[in-house]
């Protein structure tokens, strides 16, 4: 009993990239062995772009949708030691993007900063072991190292999610770092309060352009960045081959043998792409909800469609275990993208004639 429980407590919900495609990772560095690549860089940037993008030759799979010419700006900005600033909607995978590249520059992508209302510089840079510090005086034995502190003294990736969301006076901490890449620690004592950023040192900003007008950066703080914006996906077969490989993915990841149907597949990224861009494939406007129909809405849809099907169905997902999902992403705390939504089903679901449209128009029912 006690082996299981063991085993059990060691289980990971979420692997971070460098554990998740650790084989890919190690392959590459192998690779780049001989190869010139930027001080303090596990592997060259021609890797880097392989491991986000993938390579068939190489069995490396592809993690990230998405422009190449985006993907070679964001490595190049960080090999010239600029900060990297990546904008966009929610669920345009900016996040996971910083993870992927944290992963393979630094084969560490878990030195994170998670910005917020209540984010301090304490959380961002470093704070103290107040029993040792009222015992013995600051000291580096009494210093409590943060994400950046890391960072900075380990010459790696540090990953600053959602900067906007924090106030305007802790952004500016950046200021000195990202000019100087030094960190000042007036409490301690001669050369110790002064830590120089180590080769490979670098920040990866995440920002979401709802929040703009909510903390909005300090211009000397964009001067220090590169900004590059993260569109969603425009190809709905790319949309729909994304999505069926996420979700087969989530459901091997919690033990099941599950995929979604074709037909289904189609349906749920077909529903998420014209609800997010407010236009039908047949050219018919839609009043755009309020929430962002993002992709990884959709993926998260599609999973609860899998599971609500598996285990109180004992099927396959269907179209109206895609209605039960939607409830959960499409509609949040807005009566009026009820409405919206059954204009949707009302007018456009209701028209088309394939079976599977006509299984979800019949499941709008289940939306009351």
């Amino acid at each position: 009993m006690k082996n299981s429980e063991t085993k059990q407590a060691k289980e990971i919900q979420r692997k971070p990239a460098e554990l998740e495609y650790a084989r890919e990772l190690a392959l590459l560095v192998e690779k780049d062995k001989k190869t010139a690549k930027p001080k303090g860089w596990r592997m060259a940037p021609d890797s880097v772009l392989k491991f986000v993008l993938g390579d068939k030759a190489l069995n490396i799979t592809p993690k990230f949708v998405g422009s190449r010419n985006v993907i070679e700006r964001c490595v190049v900005a960080l090999a010239t030691n600029r900060g990297l600033m990546l904008i966009g909607e929610p669920g345009t995978a900016k996040s996971m993007l910083s993870e992927l590249l944290a992963s393979a520059i630094s084969g560490d992508s878990g030195l994170t900063i998670q910005g917020s209302a209540g984010t301090t510089e304490d959380h961002i840079k470093y704070s103290w072991n107040y029993a040792l510090l009222l015992a013995e005086g600051p000291s580096e034995r009494s210093l409590v190292p943060a994400p950046l502190y890391k960072g900075m003294r380990e010459g790696k990736i540090v990953r600053f999610e959602e900067i906007t969301r924090c106030p305007l006076e802790v952004q500016d901490t950046l200021l000195s770092v990202l000019s100087e890449k030094v960190l000042n620690i007036p409490e301690l004592p001669g050369k110790d309060s002064a830590l120089f950023g180590a080769v490979g040192f670098n920040i990866i900003a995440t920002a979401n352009t709802r929040d703009r007008g909510v903390n909005e950066m300090s211009a000397a703080l964009k001067r220090r960045f590169n900004f590059e914006t993260l569109q969603p996906i425009a190809d709905l077969q790319r949309e729909i081959e994304l999505i069926k490989r996420e979700t087969a993915k989530l459901f091997q990841d919690a033990g099941l043998n599950l995929n979604l149907p074709e037909s289904v597949l189609e349906v749920l990224a077909t529903t998420f792409h014209e609800l997010r861009n407010g236009r039908t494939q047949e050219g018919q406007a839609l009043e755009p909800l309020s929430t962002v129909m993002s992709v990884a809405e959709a993926i998260s849809t599609g999973f609860a469609a899998g599971l609500h099907a598996h285990y109180y169905a004992e099927s396959q997902a269907t179209a109206e275990h895609l209605v039960h999902g939607l409830l959960g992403s499409a509609i949040k705390d807005s009566p009026d993208d009820m409405k919206k939504l059954m204009h949707y089903f009302n007018n456009c679901v209701a028209k088309r004639s394939e079976e599977v449209w006509q299984n979800l128009y019949e499941a709008r029912r289940n939306l009351v």
